[in-house]
């Protein structure tokens, strides 16, 4: 079903649910996807009501500039992205009574007496169910990071520092977008995004070995933290 009104409180009410677990609309780094949702919108979310919509509508806006270079499809609706079933409804004159909705029993009626068979077919569906429910994979821990990592001066090569620090490769790390982002006196930092595995990847030594760079890296700060 996807997004449909976000112009309604409900509509940026099923956004921000979506958004809840979520820095952006798909993936993990900016897209097209992120674009035809936020040109849907007139305005900023309201922070009090929508706080994570309006935390991810503030980031997408840093973007703006690069909105034509950004990954994905550009010619899809914003209406193709967002849940299959949205908690909302255009138009709830249509909405389906749940008088009419129609009542479905999987292991049988209570109110009639049980057969052999149908104990039979009951206990199949029970054993197929928890066999499914012990083979669904174990949800594996992660964190979406946004770190700074701030040269020494202008002189710094950024190419060079960027390069080094991309160059760290590690199970359970992947590297996102990144870009050069202006301190003050002609001195620009690098803001990364990047991905980690919580068991796999520790942050602070990730750190550590970012600033090892010292050719290079002066400091590094976290930025932003999320799990998904």
């Amino acid at each position: 079903m996807g997004f449909t009104d976000l112009l309604s409180d409900a509509g940026q009410a099923v956004l921000n649910s979506w958004l809840t677990t979520r820095s952006y609309v798909t993936g993990y780094s900016p897209s097209q996807a992120d674009v035809a949702v936020f040109k849907a919108i007139t305005s900023a979310p309201d922070a009090e009501k929508y706080p994570h919509a309006a935390r991810w509508y503030k980031h997408i806006a840093s973007f703006e500039d690069e909105f034509p270079t950004l990954p994905g499809d550009a010619s899809k609706p914003y209406t193709v992205y967002g849940p299959e079933e949205a908690a909302v409804t255009l138009n709830p004159a249509k909405a389906p009574d749940a008088a009419e909705e129609e009542d479905v029993d999987l292991f049988g009626s209570d109110d009639e007496e049980e057969d052999a068979e149908a104990v039979r077919v009951r206990e199949e569906r029970l054993a197929a169910y928890k066999a499914k429910k012990e083979a669904k994979p174990k949800t594996i821990a992660k964190s979406m990071v946004t770190l700074d990592v701030k040269p020494w001066d202008d002189e710094t090569d950024m190419v060079a520092l960027e390069k080094a620090v991309r160059g760290i490769e590690k199970d359970g790390l992947v590297w996102g977008l990144s870009k050069l982002v202006p301190v003050g006196f002609g001195i620009k930092k690098l803001q990364i995004n990047l991905v980690i595995e919580d068991d796999k990847v520790s942050l602070s030594d990730l750190e550590e070995e970012i600033q090892g760079f010292e050719d290079y890296v002066q400091s590094t700060d976290v930025v932003a933290m999320q799990k998904i």
